[in-house]
């Protein structure tokens, strides 16, 4: 795929890339949307991808919004608020409901600064591990705007409300060790093993058998919303199509020999 987005496929995992270095990996440009649409409508389509891992090329992981189209009026920015407010709507929210409804695990690999939609892209990963040079941040005030992004409904999920507020209210950065301390990420690493442990992580969950994960991140992502008894429910409906498959099989036979199951997605 051209455009933001250079994906390839490693095994079961599919590793994507931002890359527009020469602009720190700014988004989104007119296209994104549908070009985050479409990958993660493929691997939600494709059961042989177990887990993406998402990184930006270069120095940044991505710095956000684009400041000379926002000063030049041009591209997302441009015309009434109405237009505005409904490229907003079929662009920016595209690329985030897309990245919140991919059905496998995404680990996002944070390479360098991750600003605005840019944090909150990379908040949105299931496991988020950070370089040591990364830094976070969500300067919409500084800006004269306000999270567009949903970032006001992502980031207290993350770091708790008072910590949320103090991001947004200040404008101030972290680094991350201290998104690490927050809970934004779950671990930082050396920047020249950011990869390796990206992909490490990867493999041990596409080692995981593929329906029973898909699930698994479904009552994850949807037991923060529901009340209990509404996820009791919906997980005893996933428990009883799980324990059908051969994969279930599989995990018990492979237990009791006291060796690795083998997985295959039946």
């Amino acid at each position: 795929m051209g455009g933001l987005i250079e994906r390839r496929r490693e095994g079961a995992i599919e590793v994507w890339t931002l890359a527009r270095p020469d602009r720190l990996n700014a988004m989104p440009d007119l296209e994104d949307g549908e070009a985050f649409a479409a990958a993660c409508e493929a691997v939600n389509a494709d059961l042989s991808v177990r887990c993406v891992v998402l990184t930006g090329e270069g120095r940044a992981f991505s710095a956000g919004g684009d400041l000379k189209a926002m000063k030049d009026r041009r591209d997302l920015f441009a015309g009434s608020g109405a237009e505005i407010r409904e490229r907003y709507r079929r662009v920016v929210h595209r690329i985030v409901r897309s990245l919140y409804g991919l059905e496998v695990p995404l680990v996002t690999a944070v390479n360098g600064p991750a600003m605005g939609l840019g944090c909150d892209v990379a908040g949105l990963g299931d496991v988020k591990i950070a370089s040591d040079r990364a830094v976070f941040g969500i300067p919409f005030l500084k800006l004269g705007i306000v999270p567009g992004d949903g970032g006001a409904w992502l980031m207290p999920r993350h770091v708790g409300y008072a910590r949320a507020a103090e991001m947004l209210f200040t404008g101030r950065s972290i680094d991350a060790e201290t998104a690490e301390r927050w809970g934004l990420v779950n671990r930082v690493v050396p920047h020249d093993l950011l990869m390796d442990e990206a992909m490490e992580t990867a493999g041990q969950i596409a080692a995981q058998p593929p329906h029973a994960l898909r699930m698994a991140k479904a009552l994850l992502r949807q037991g923060r919303d529901v009340t209990f008894d509404q996820m009791l429910e919906m997980t005893a409906a996933m428990q009883a199509l799980a324990h059908l498959t051969d994969d279930h099989a599989e995990g018990v036979s492979a237990a009791l020999e006291k060796r690795e199951a083998r997985f295959e997605g039946r």
